[in-house]
């Protein structure tokens, strides 16, 4: 798994981007674990794995280091 910095959270349409290793990925409410999307924060560290979407890569199996 990765790690990166949660760097922008678009509550209001449930997604969000993570600062990783390799640049910036989208990620979407529903690849969040153990914490709920609401109770994220911008600057929290977080580990994912990387996958694709539909419009490139995005972060999945987000979880709250």
């Amino acid at each position: 798994m990765s790690q990166g910095t949660i760097k922008k959270l678009i509550s209001n349409k449930g997604f969000g981007f993570i600062e990783g290793e390799r640049g910036e990925l989208f990620f979407h409410h529903s690849s969040v674990q153990g914490i709920q999307f609401e109770d994220l924060r911008e600057g929290q560290t977080v580990s994912y794995t990387e996958g694709r979407g539909p419009k490139g890569p995005r972060a999945e199996s987000v979880s709250v280091v």
